[in-house]
Order: structure tokens, then sequence, then C-alpha cells
């Protein structure tokens, strides 16, 4: 008997303690559930520049005390710039979207984010957060500008800008410098350019669909590659500018003509040389375009996109924009200014 006790007592203190036993579960946490803000049913927003977009946030119920705020997360240092905050009676705009943004308010619960004359600027991630004291919450969305990526250089040859040039390239071409999903994006449907160039956060890539030599030889896979972030003062390289259609300028001819002209407004700046910037686009019988080049002789862009790649806002009736393929005599007329080089193998 004595044995047998002294046994069950050594089993209890070697046993393993219940915390022991359940363990947490490894991995990433589970995001709290939201108590006061529905979660949105798209998380990302399309729109085009010149447009209205709304950016949905709505309460499921008031707090007795509370503030909504609405912040952007801006993708050149990720900081968050405060666009307004409200406590559901009063409201406050900050920044430089103040102007052209407002609460919707279309019932007591809705916290949405209005946006007027939507800018290139404007694209990009946005937070609306509700605070009730210690406690808050958010939900994220995504503004997304329909558009295209185009490489662009001066006119003196390739690798003269450094990021800050670039930057005031693309802008005087009624551009901007593209983001790196907007870079990505236009790899994914066919850009394919030997040329690193600026983005955005300051890094330079360029994007490759058929490896070649003279793009980083033939044994590198395809992709967005890149050189990293550079020094924005010493370092230079060409940019990839990012544009989008003013909503409103693009007009596709009368119905019994089954076609006619549509005319983009010309871009600022673009009497400068070199690069190229979006200045008309010619619609054809049966929906098919024409593009050529001013200036001159009439060539294509050093792109591919598959057949049947149109960009831009999918509208009915609204030609869509893109880069042309190279070849494509019958099916795009975009008139650009200036010559377009690249290394393109």
């Amino acid at each position: 008997m004595h044995r047998l006790l002294l046994l069950g007592c050594f089993w209890l203190l070697t046993a393993p303690t219940v915390s022991s036993i359940f363990q947490r579960p490894t991995g990433s946490p589970a995001p709290p559930r939201l108590q006061y803000l529905l979660e949105p049913l798209h998380s990302t927003v399309h729109t085009q520049r010149g447009a209205t977009a709304t950016l949905p946030c709505v309460l499921r119920a008031l707090p007795q005390n509370y503030r909504v705020k609405w912040s952007k997360v801006e993708p050149a240092n990720y900081r968050e710039s405060i666009i307004i905050i409200t406590n559901g009676l009063y409201h406050k705009n900050y920044g430089p979207l103040s102007p052209r943004v407002h609460l919707r308010h279309s019932h007591r619960y809705d916290a949405s984010l209005t946006i007027t004359d939507v800018a290139l600027e404007d694209e990009g991630r946005y937070r609306c957060q509700l605070v009730n004291g210690l406690d808050d919450e958010s939900v994220s969305l995504t503004l997304h500008l329909e558009g295209v990526v185009f490489p662009y250089q001066p006119s003196n040859g390739r690798y003269k800008f450094n990021y800050h040039e670039a930057k005031r390239a693309c802008e005087q071409q009624d551009s901007r410098l593209a983001t790196y999903q907007q870079l990505y994006k236009a790899w994914t449907e066919g850009l394919d350019w030997c040329n690193a160039g600026w983005i955005l956060d300051g890094t330079v890539h360029y994007p490759i669909i058929n490896s070649r030599e003279p793009c980083g030889g033939r044994l590198l896979l395809p992709g967005v590659r890149t050189y990293g972030a550079k020094d924005k003062q010493k370092d230079r390289f060409d940019a990839f500018c990012f544009t989008s259609a003013l909503q409103g300028l693009l007009h596709p001819g009368p119905p019994e003509l089954q076609g006619g002209r549509a005319g983009v407004s010309q871009p600022r700046g673009c009497h400068r040389q070199g690069g190229a910037a979006l200045l008309g686009l010619e619609v054809l019988p049966a929906g098919s375009l024409r593009w050529g080049v001013a200036g001159g002789r009439q060539r294509a862009l050093p792109h591919h996109h598959p057949p049947g790649a149109l960009r831009g806002a999918a509208r009915p009736r609204r030609p869509q924009l893109r880069l042309p393929q190279q070849g494509d005599e019958d099916l795009r007329h975009l008139l650009l200014r200036g010559e377009v080089g690249g290394e393109v193998g």
C-alpha cells in the first residue's frame, strides 16, 4: 500500500501542468472581431481621375462617446495622413485633400468618405478608424485608379533623371511616378521594358516578359527586376509614370457610326521633348482603335500585351486605353509626343 501511495505521489509531481498541455497556437493571431464597424463587402474601390469616389465605412451601432478618423497611408514613407475627424455631430478636415472630401452621411450610421474630382495622387490605401475610449477598431480600403504605366526618358538619352527630376518629368506629362503595385500590374498585363526606372517609393525596377541578353541575360526568369533603393540625389535612371484618363474627356462616336473620334485633353507639358504622353485616340468601326506616333514616323511603343488585353475603365460605349503592342498597325491610334527610347533587345 505504501509503495502504491509513493508511486501515485511521484506521478502527480512529474505530470505536466494543464498550461503546458494546452499551449497557445503559434502563427499570426486572428484579427479582432469588429464590434461597431461593418466589414465592407469590397476592400477595393475602382475609379478614374476626375470622378467622384466613395469609400464605405458604416457603423452597426453608435457608442456613447466616439470619434471616427479617416487617414491615408502614404506610399513613399508609409505614414498615415489624417483626412477628416468626426464625432457624429461635428467634423474637421485636414491636409491637402481637405477641399475635396466630405462624409456621405446618408444615415446616422454612415461615416463613408466621399472624394470629389479624384486626382492621380489620391490612389492608395485608406483607413477608417473608430476611436471609443481606450478601444478602437478600423477597416482598410484601397482606392484604385484605372490607367496606364509608361516608361519615360528625356530626348538626350536614357538614365538622365535623379529621383526628383523623374518625379517632375512625370508631372510635366500630366502623370506621376508609378507605385510598385501599378508597375507590377502593368507587368502582369504584358509590360516588357529593359531600362530601369524610378518609381514613387524611391526604388528602381524594370519589368521583363521575355528574358534576353541585353536585359540581364536569358537565364534570369521574367518578372519585375529590382535595383532596390537608390540615392535620390546622385543615382540616375529613367522613370515609370502612371496616368489616368480624365472622366468626361473621352467620348465615343455617334451610335449610328459605330465609332468616331475620341479626344483626350492635351497633357500639361506635352510640348516638351522626349518620353511618351497620351494625346489622342481614334475609335474605328467595330470598336477597334488605331495608334500612331506624332512628330514623324508611325511606330509602336516597345511593349507587349496579350491580344485583347485592353486597359482602362470598362464602361459601356467607352473606349478602353492601353499602350499598343508592337505591330498592331490596325489596332490603336495613340498620339505620342516625341520618341520613346529603350534597349529592347
